[in-house]
């Protein structure tokens, strides 16, 4: 089959794509670009000019041949997860029996752990703040709040007073679609806050609309999301701390936290705000990782006393 029947068949697939599947141009392009990229591969190195004799060994070595390249599993995945669409196609089409992709398991996506840190961590965090500067209660209580509430910085910016209930220790925040939950806050936080009102925010000249928010800038506004990471970036620098922070590690280190205390994953889940389980599973991957550590630095075997006979 020659290259101009090579796209006489990803006409027909675009075709396919866009009035059967119904998938926006940009969904269209890429799935196009996953089997070009087959193309080109079983074309030049394989020699092999027609997808319809495309097998499963050179799913298999294009696939190697993408690894070896650098390119990452979740990418591969992907690109799989393309061409198996576009031999669908031309099994609807009754131009093959069956698919090359049929028996291949997808790449493996290595699970990336967000980054944790220690207790110690975040109090050093918290002791950079300068709290001579007119920002500094309000930039340590931002810190604890991400900490001790697990809070999105999304919800962060959006935390109201009217959601505060100071008497039970929660406060209701507003997350993802809407969905509201309590988050614990306990009298340190409070008294953080009631810090930063007395040197901050009784101080400025509130806008329009945001008298309910508890977290202002100097000019009497909501702080936004961009504020918050340099908030954050800058602290992190200047406690010494060398790993990548953002707002979201704070997040990450509440759950940590939780759960090597002994909570119930099921509490996590509904401390943080997750639809499912299965977001909130990630944390057991993290505390297996400090059951390992631990197990390494304390079992009688890995010590050097229990080493020597």
């Amino acid at each position: 089959m020659s290259a101009v029947e090579w796209n006489n068949i990803l006409r027909d697939y675009q075709i396919y794509l866009k009035l059967e599947k119904g998938l926006a141009e940009n969904s269209i392009e890429s799935y196009l670009r996953d089997v070009q990229k087959l193309q080109n591969y079983s074309t030049n190195k394989l020699q092999i000019l027609s997808p319809l004799h495309i097998q499963q060994k050179d799913i298999e070595n294009f696939l190697s041949d993408l690894y070896d390249l650098g390119i990452s599993s979740r990418s591969q995945a992907r690109i799989l997860s393309g061409i198996s669409s576009f031999f669908q196609f031309l099994i609807l089409e009754n131009k093959i029996q069956s698919s090359p992709t049929e028996l291949i398991s997808q790449p493996k996506i290595g699970l990336k752990l967000p980054e944790v840190l220690s207790i110690e961590e975040i109090d050093k965090i918290e002791g950079a703040v300068d709290l001579s500067k007119l920002e500094g209660h309000r930039n340590k209580a931002i810190i604890e709040t991400l900490y001790s509430c697990g809070v999105r910085v999304s919800e962060l910016i959006n935390l109201k007073y009217s959601n505060l209930y100071e008497d039970e220790g929660f406060i209701k925040v507003i997350g993802k679609g809407d969905k509201e939950r309590f988050a614990p806050i306990n009298k340190g936080l409070l008294k953080e806050i009631e810090f930063y009102e007395d040197s901050m925010r009784k101080k400025l000249e509130i806008k329009s609309g945001n008298e309910d928010y508890i977290f202002l800038n100097r000019r009497g506004a909501k702080l936004t999301r961009v504020m918050i990471f340099t908030i954050v970036k800058n602290l992190t620098e200047a406690a010494g701390i060398q790993k990548n922070v953002s707002p979201h590690t704070f997040r990450h280190s509440f759950a940590t936290h939780m759960l090597e205390g002994g909570a119930d994953l099921r509490v996590i889940q509904e401390l943080l705000g997750h639809e499912s389980i299965t977001t909130t599973e990630i944390y057991t991957h993290l505390d297996k990782d400090f059951l390992r550590s631990e197990i390494l630095s304390f079992h009688p075997r890995n010590t050097k006393k229990g080493s020597q006979n």
